[in-house]
């Protein structure tokens, strides 16, 4: 299959840049993030955020860098037929004909034999020009195993052993890679548990090439001082374990044993999260609900909580930039000034949104050849298809819904999402919406699942909808980054209170909470009432609508961003507390952790 042409990268321009990478003191792993629009290297939300996230250490000149893996096949490309049924292609691309190379090529030690690993940089750059190197592990290097060869081709590819495979070179190739290239990092962020085995080359540096079972307690804290830990989700199966043979398999007897006596699995099981746990000083959820959450899977452990973010420059609308670039200037370096969005006329803010809602319009024409009206209360509902996160709520009760919509002059529904490729129940959730579509739709109800859903996509529904609906079984949604996308752009939220939205709905202020019920039923049933008696006659009220908006810029839009999180990470997370300083200069005074 011959290669797509050759993207181009805005903010790779500077491709010749010397870093001085001992001044970097946070090295930062995730299995994906999203670099640019034109790169498959993510998936969702996790990789949205990391993408986010080091857009504000740019824009903050944050002294980071970051690793995660090529995946020269991308994650996939949506098709869906004309009943919801999904099917997936590759999205290839040649990183070679894109990115600089960091120039190395190193080498671990994984299946038995010699994997070789070379890595491409991609250069975030922030408002003042800092730069945040990430470095892109790639296995395709002659004289590796052809099998090999492939390991870095697909984002959740694969079986278990591939994603095993894959985590291999996430953590102990990233940290090689690190090494090789000089760099220093007082502090290792695991975005996830799929870079947990960064602990293991921490440790075996730790070592200085002794075996693993000489490690002891002071080698471990020695780790554990260097280690941070986010883990995203309170689902089970988004935490990744491997069954023994596998674990000893890839990583041999020295790592495999190491990690059993350690103390790293769990229920039989090799579990990353649980490496990860092992091995951090610094754990957190990522927002405060979603801390108790995890502190309730893993009590033996201390979980934080730092509720996550959006970064305001990527997902705020160009209408939007343009006119805070006018009015407020320092929003860009500080997002804590869009609360001087106050400052703006209600009637200025609204007049801005609805360029984006016209954007939308155009698109949903362009790729489905539906006619949507601007002026009707427009739903958006947009996310990774999963079971929990019920995308059909809304039809629980369709009758009533076409009442609705009926009695309020019209409503109409945007859908998107992709289910991963192996996921059977969520590929039915998708063709449920498109029969409750081909059911339900008329000149009072229109209802469109569009395909393909990705960052331009997302960026367009949560700029242009009037409400985001978010629908998830309590209590899994960890965070849910979409929602504040939208309060950026003065889209209010209307959400089961879970994940983020627990700290950001203010009550008919910044939208609406889903009230929690004992079935479907109840909670549908709640839906339907905020929508039928609240939404929609305030959505009629356009001067209290455009207050509405004004308050989701500077409420929810000054608190849920990169830049206060990043912040965050800082004081919380990353800054060693003085305690723990001294406790690990006594225990480990005998053998200096790697610097």
């Amino acid at each position: 299959m011959s290669l797509p042409q050759t993207p181009v990268i805005p903010n790779s321009a500077n491709q010749n840049s010397d870093f001085d990478l001992t001044a970097r003191t946070i090295a930062y792993f995730s299995m994906e993030i999203a670099l640019a629009p034109s790169l498959p290297t993510y998936s969702g939300g996790l990789g949205m955020l990391a993408g986010d996230t080091l857009r504000s250490a740019a824009d903050t000149a944050a002294p980071i860098l970051a690793v995660s893996l090529v995946h020269r096949r991308g994650y996939f490309r949506q098709h869906l037929d004309t009943i919801g049924q999904q099917t997936e292609t590759d999205v290839p691309w040649a990183p070679e004909a894109t990115l600089p190379s960091a120039n190395r090529i190193v080498s671990i030690q994984m299946q038995g034999r010699e994997v070789l690993l070379r890595a491409w940089r991609f250069e975030v750059v922030g408002v003042t020009g800092h730069v945040v190197p990430v470095f892109l592990l790639d296995s395709d290097v002659e004289g590796n195993d052809s099998w090999d060869r492939h390991l870095t081709d697909h984002l959740y590819g694969g079986d278990t052993y591939y994603r095993l495979c894959q985590e291999a070179i996430l953590g102990l190739g990233g940290i090689a890679l690190l090494q090789s290239l000089g760099a220093t990092p007082e502090v290792f962020h695991m975005n996830e548990g799929h870079a947990a085995l960064l602990t293991i080359a921490l440790l075996e540096t730790q070592l200085h090439g002794a075996p693993l079972r000489n490690a002891t307690e002071a080698d471990i804290e020695a780790v554990r001082h260097q280690c941070v830990f986010t883990t995203h989700t309170p689902v089970p199966a988004g935490h990744d374990q491997f069954g023994l043979d596998q674990m000893y398999q890839v990583l041999g007897h020295d790592r495999a044993s190491a990690i059993d006596r350690i103390g790293c699995l769990h229920n039989g099981l090799m579990n990353m999260t649980y490496i990860a746990l092992k091995f951090s000083r610094y754990v957190n959820g990522v927002a405060m609900q979603h801390g108790i959450v995890s502190q309730q899977m893993f009590p033996e452990y201390p979980i934080h909580a730092i509720t996550n973010g959006v970064h305001a420059a990527t997902w705020l609308s160009e209408s939007f930039q343009q006119l805070l670039d006018a009015q407020i200037p320092a929003w860009r370096t500080d997002n804590q000034y869009l609360r001087s969005v106050y400052g703006i006329s209600p009637a200025n803010v609204a007049a801005t949104h609805r360029k984006g809602k016209l954007r939308l319009m155009a698109e949903v024409a362009s790729r489905t050849g539906q006619t949507f009206d601007p002026n009707v209360l427009t739903l958006g509902f947009a996310r990774r298809v999963a079971t929990y996160k019920r995308a059909s709520l809304l039809f629980t009760d369709p009758a009533r819904l076409v009442a609705i919509a009926e009695k309020i002059g019209g409503l109409q529904i945007l859908f998107a999402g992709k289910a991963h490729p192996a996921d059977t129940a969520g590929k039915g959730l998708i063709r449920e919406v498109f029969a409750s579509a081909a059911l339900l739709n008329s000149s009072a109800l229109k209802i469109v699942y569009l395909e393909n859903y990705d960052w331009e996509l997302g960026a367009l529904l949560t700029q242009g909808v009037d409400v985001w609906v978010n629908t998830p079984r309590r209590p899994y949604e960890a965070s849910g980054t979409s929602g504040m996308k939208a309060a950026l752009n003065g889209v209010p939220s209307l959400s089961i209170l879970d994940g983020w939205w627990i700290e950001g709905c203010a009550e008919n202020t910044t939208g609406w909470a889903i009230e929690d019920g004992e079935s479907e039923e109840i909670e549908a049933a709640s839906l339907y009432q905020k929508l039928e008696y609240a939404i929609a006659p305030l959505y009629a009220n356009t001067t209290a609508w455009a207050a509405m908006q004004r308050h989701c810029i500077a409420m929810n839009g000054t608190f849920f961003n990169t830049h206060r999180m990043l912040a965050q990470y800082f004081q919380n997370s990353y800054q060693v507390p003085p305690t723990l300083t001294s406790v690990t200069a006594e225990s480990i005074q005998h053998e200096p952790a790697l610097a």
